[in-house]
């Protein structure tokens, strides 16, 4: 008999992973892949339990959208009832737990700087601390205050060079794969708009596909 709960419970898991890479503006493709797999589990008639001890890994991800990534996650939850992934994304929504991520900072500094400066972001933190509101904060200082304003500084830095670097890369594979499978399950299915190519085409026959493929996930 199917057991909706498991499967549910990882489909929720899968999309609760979506909506936090979302928020943190994380690569669209990869949101997609998180969401379109979550569709396949909420309508799998069959146990997800049931697949892994029959076939294993493989058998996940012979199911559609379902890459070896994701197959392992779905395994891990399977298997622990938790999924380290996503307790990370959640713990990185928490404002205090991310200012605590600066050298320097502690969990207890951290709370003030929330609660005193209002800030939740390092982008925040960075701004309090070249207008001088981080140093006022009692127990900082300037020197302290120089140095947490250096490390977030080349934090910040690195994320925007790896923003840049992944830009100038053009797509990656998985975007390129999720591009290729969207367009053979469209094409195969007759859903696409075809035309007559003008080369190697003497007869003037419609037979193309036009594909435009969406970023939103």
């Amino acid at each position: 008999m199917l057991d909706n709960s498991i499967n549910h419970d990882v489909a929720t898991k899968l999309r609760e992973v979506a909506d936090i890479l979302e928020q943190q503006g994380a690569n669209p493709f990869r949101i997609r892949a998180y969401r379109r797999a979550a569709e396949t589990v909420t309508h799998l008639e069959a146990d997800l339990p049931d697949l892994l001890e029959q076939g294993g890994i493989d058998a996940l991800i012979e199911l559609p959208n379902i890459g070896r990534g994701i197959a392992t996650a779905i395994a891990e939850i399977l298997a622990t009832g938790r999924w380290a992934q996503l307790e990370r994304l959640r713990g990185s929504l928490d404002p205090v737990k991310r200012l605590q991520s600066v050298a320097g900072i502690g969990p207890k500094l951290a709370q003030r700087i929330h609660d005193e400066l209002h800030i939740d972001t390092l982008e925040g933190l960075e701004l309090a601390a070249h207008d001088g509101r981080l140093e006022e904060l009692e127990g900082v200082g300037v020197r302290r205050a120089t140095s947490i304003s250096a490390t977030v500084e080349n934090m910040l830095d690195r994320v925007r060079s790896s923003r840049h670097n992944q830009d100038e890369n053009g797509p990656s594979v998985e975007m390129l794969l999720d591009v290729d499978r969207e367009y053979r399950e469209k094409s195969s299915a007759g859903e696409l708009p075809t035309i007559a190519p003008r080369r190697f085409n003497p007869n003037g026959e419609v037979y193309r596909s036009v594909f435009k493929y969406s970023q939103g996930a």
